[in-house]
């Protein structure tokens, strides 16, 4: 089980859904995610949503032009992503094991992003075989996103990640670091309890 579901319990799709519309209708942008995405890949690139949960960034690229693919493990947060964009390709899985190949949806993503504490909140032990899972998704040159918590203050669950971890992960699955960021808009890193990396294949 991983640490979202210790969480959450699995049930909290509505929920989560509601907090961001809450934020949306409050006027807060909720849609850096994809507007950094967009920043690093042409419209018409593909993207796949890795630990997706209820759609939020994928739906938000889509309909600027992109083709994606969204996967979570989380019945509750696909059932949202299904209901509100229908004629989007969503996949449950466990991303420690998941072969998009095998999925349906072949390789050759030009992006992976992984948003909202996808990789802190896995099954302790599998963030290297993820890393390598998402690696061999992208076609050689894409581009894995990840944002991240990495104290306690940044994440609901006591952090297990760091940052030196993340890029040995990312090194051993033929990645490079290009770019760091402290938020999704952006601004340098110069340390702190947030990171959002990417990496080239």
């Amino acid at each position: 089980m991983n640490r979202w579901e210790q969480l959450t319990g699995g049930r909290s799709g509505e929920e989560y859904a509601a907090r961001f519309a809450e934020l949306a209708e409050r006027g807060q942008d909720v849609h850096g995610e994809a507007r950094l995405c967009a920043t690093l890949v042409p419209p018409g690139a593909r993207v796949l949503d890795a630990g997706c949960g209820t759609g939020r960034v994928l739906i938000q690229l889509a309909q600027i032009g992109y083709d994606g693919v969204g996967v979570d493990q989380d019945a509750s947060m696909l059932a949202v992503a299904r209901r509100d964009a229908p004629r989007l390709t969503w996949l449950q899985a466990d991303l420690a094991d998941f072969d998009p190949a095998a999925a349906g949806v072949g390789s050759g993503f030009d992006l992976v992003v992984a948003a909202g504490n996808v990789f802190p909140l896995l099954t302790p032990g599998t963030e290297a075989a993820v890393a390598a899972g998402l690696a061999q998704a992208l076609r050689p040159g894409g581009l894995l996103v990840a944002g991240f918590g990495l104290d306690r203050e940044h994440l609901p669950v006591p952090p297990s990640l760091t940052l030196a971890d993340y890029d040995a992960h990312c090194t051993a699955a033929g990645l490079t670091l290009t770019d760091r960021f402290a938020t999704w808009d952006a601004a340098p890193y110069g340390g702190g309890g947030y990171a959002v990396s990417v990496h080239r294949r």
